[in-house]
C-alpha cells in the first residue's frame, strides 16, 4: 500500500481517480440486461424458468421457496448464530423504529387545513446476492426498515444454488426478518420478474438490495417503472487516523474492506508519516494470515492508499471531497471533529468502532450510498419505503378569500382552465 505525502491542491485530483475506478464500459451488459427484461415482460414465467436453466443452470418448476425448505433451513442453522441474528434483527429494527415519520395535519386559517399524510409502500422486493455464498446481514439490513415502516408485502429474490436450493442462511435471515415470499430467481431476470411480474408473481411497486454489474444495470433500466434504492459501487472506506491511532487497528479495518472485492477501495488518511509507515507495515503483515489473498493483493495495490496530510482540517478536506461510504475516526477527539464531517455514508467514531460492527449488528443500515453520492443521499431507511402525500381542505369562504390570487395566477399563465374550475365555484351564487 503506498503512500503519499499530499497538499491541498491534490485532493481534487486524488477524488477524481478514485471516483472514476469503475469506470466501466456497460454497453454489452446494457443491451444483455434490455434483452432479458423484455423477453420476462413478453413471456413471464415461461422466460424466467428459461433464463435460470441457461444462465444458473437449474431446470425449477417452481420458483418460490417452499415453507418445508424454509423449516429445513432452520435445521441447519446453529443455535448460536440464531441468536446472534435474533439479537442482530432486534438492533436494527430499534435504530430504524427511530426514524419512522407520522402524518400530519395544520389549521392555520378559518377553513383551511392542510397537511401531509404519510402511507408505506405496499409492495417492495429485496434482491440478495448470493449462490454458494449467503448475506443473512444484507437480508436483515434490507428488510427490517420495510417492516418498520409498515410493508404489508415483501418479495426477497435470491440466485438458486445449483442444486436447486438456496443458502440455509439465507432463508432464516428472511423468514425472520418477516418476507412474505422468497425466488429462487438471481440477476438480471430476478430485477426483471420483481419489476413487471408474471403470470404466477405479482409485481413489485420498489426495488432494494445489491448485486453484481446486470443487478445494477437492471435496477437502473426498470427505474421508473417501478422505485429502488440506488446504484451501488464498489466499497470503500476511509480511515482517518492521527497519532493516537493503532497501526494494527488500521490496518486490519483497511483490509476488512479491500476482501470485498478487487475494486473495494480502502484508503487511510493521517497527520503522521510515522503512523503512515506503520500502517503501511501492518497491512502487509496481516495480508499473509488471510484468506482472500488474491482478492486482497489487488484491491490493496491497485485501488488501496494511505496518504499524509498536514493536519485534520485538510483530512477533513479530503474526507468532504471523497464523501466515502464508511467513514472510520481514529483520533483523539472524534465527537469534537464530528461537525466537520459533511458527507459521508457512515462515520465511526473512535478506536474501538470497527466498520464491520455496522455491517452486521449495531443497528444502523450497511446500505450506504458510495462513490460520492454520499453528498446527497442517505442509507437506506425507513423512510425509503414510505411515501407522502399532500391533503388540503378549503371551505368555499376559505377559497373565496383568496380566489383573486388563484385567478391572477391561472390568468398569468395562460391556463383558462385553472382560472375556471375556481371561478365557476361562485359564479352561481
Amino acid at each position: 500500500m503506498k503512500i503519499n505525502v499530499i497538499e491541498e491542491q491534490d485532493i481534487a485530483e486524488i477524488v477524481t481517480n478514485r471516483k472514476n475506478r469503475d469506470a466501466v464500459q456497460y454497453d454489452v451488459i446494457d443491451e444483455r440486461v434490455k434483452s432479458i427484461v423484455q423477453t420476462i415482460r413478453r413471456d413471464g414465467d415461461e422466460a424466467v424458468r428459461g433464463y435460470i436453466k441457461s444462465l444458473d443452470g437449474v431446470d425449477l418448476n417452481n420458483v418460490v421457496v417452499s415453507a418445508q425448505e424454509i423449516e429445513e433451513a432452520y435445521t441447519r442453522v446453529s443455535d448460536d448464530m440464531m441468536a446472534v441474528l435474533t439479537e442482530a434483527k432486534e438492533n436494527i429494527q430499534t435504530y430504524h423504529a427511530k426514524q419512522k415519520e407520522t402524518s400530519w395535519y395544520s389549521h392555520n386559517a378559518d377553513g383551511v387545513w392542510l397537511g401531509q399524510q404519510v402511507t408505506p409502500i405496499v409492495r417492495i422486493g429485496v434482491y440478495v446476492p448470493g449462490g454458494k455464498a449467503a448475506y443473512p446481514s444484507t437480508v436483515l439490513m434490507n428488510i427490517m426498515p420495510a417492516v418498520v415502516a409498515g410493508v404489508s408485502d415483501i418479495t426477497v429474490t435470491t440466485p438458486v444454488q445449483p442444486d436447486g436450493t438456496v443458502n440455509p442462511m439465507t432463508l432464516v435471515g428472511a423468514d425472520l426478518a418477516g418476507a412474505s415470499r422468497i425466488l429462487k430467481i438471481g440477476g438480471a431476470h430476478g430485477i426483471a420478474t420483481l419489476a413487471y411480474g408474471t403470470e404466477s408473481i405479482t409485481p413489485v411497486d420498489k426495488i432494494v438490495g445489491p448485486g453484481n454489474a446486470y443487478v445494477a444495470r437492471a435496477k437502473k433500466y426498470v427505474f421508473g417503472d417501478v422505485g429502488i434504492d440506488m446504484i451501488a459501487g464498489p466499497s470503500e472506506v476511509c480511515v482517518v487516523a492521527d497519532e493516537t491511532a493503532n497501526p494494527a487497528y488500521v490496518a486490519a479495518d483497511l483490509l476488512a474492506q479491500a476482501e470485498h472485492d478487487e475494486l473495494a477501495s480502502a484508503v487511510a488518511v493521517t497527520t503522521s508519516e510515522a503512523i503512515a509507515s506503520a500502517i503501511q507495515t501492518e497491512v502487509e503483515r496481516q495480508m499473509k494470515t488471510r484468506d482472500r489473498q488474491a482478492i486482497l493483493q489487488e484491491s490493496v495495490t491497485n485501488q488501496g492508499a494511505i496518504y499524509v496530510t498536514t493536519d485534520l482540517e485538510m483530512a477533513m478536506t479530503f474526507v468532504n471531497a471523497w464523501a466515502p461510504e464508511h467513514l472510520e475516526l481514529q483520533i483523539s477527539h472524534p465527537f469534537e471533529w464530528l461537525p466537520s464531517v459533511k458527507h459521508a455514508g457512515a462515520i465511526f467514531l473512535g478506536h474501538y468502532t470497527p466498520e464491520p460492527l455496522g455491517d452486521y449488528f449495531a443497528g444502523p443500515n450497511h446500505t450506504l450510498p458510495t462513490n460520492g453520492t454520499a453528498k446527497f443521499s442517505s442509507p437506506l431507511g425507513v423512510y425509503d419505503f414510505m411515501k407522502k402525500s399532500s391533503v388540503i381542505y378549503y371551505t368555499d369562504d376559505a377559497l373565496e378569500q383568496v380566489r383573486q390570487q388563484v385567478e391572477q395566477f391561472a390568468g398569468e399563465e395562460g391556463l383558462d382552465g385553472h382560472r375556471d374550475a375556481v371561478r365557476i365555484r361562485f359564479d352561481e351564487k
